[in-house]
């Protein structure tokens, strides 16, 4: 038997604006559910794949994630993309990552993510 990763929990202080940040970058419309907003790459709730969810919490993010999303860019290179999410209000960040192949960025509540090169068209 195994599980499946079915959502990943975005805390957020304000949750429209990191949901529109996130939908905004993937290009997933966001879908408000009471006092949460979720979306996935369907929007369809009952399919599979994995969905954002984006809760509010009143404190703020005040030390380095432990776990993080990774996004790779479609059909852009890497340096475009970063430089697409930063019109965003995403900003690149240092984290002590050194020289590394990848761009660590932050979205607008400053959760940690990372651009990876692209992988897919």
């Amino acid at each position: 038997m195994a599980a499946s990763i079915v959502e990943i929990a975005v805390d957020c202080n304000d949750v429209e604006r990191v949901a529109s940040f996130w939908s905004a970058a993937l290009g997933w419309e966001p879908q408000p559910k009471g006092d949460y907003i979720w979306m996935s790459a369907s929007g369809v709730p009952e399919e599979p794949d994995v969905k954002l969810v984006f809760a509010r919490v009143p404190e703020p993010k005040t030390v380095k994630n432990r776990m993080h999303i990774d996004i790779a860019p479609r059909g852009a290179e890497q340096d475009e993309e970063v430089s697409r999410l930063e019109t965003l209000e995403a900003r690149r960040i240092d984290i002590g990552q050194g020289d590394v192949p990848w761009v660590v960025m932050a979205d607008p509540e400053g959760n940690e993510f990372c651009v990876l090169r692209r992988r897919l068209d």
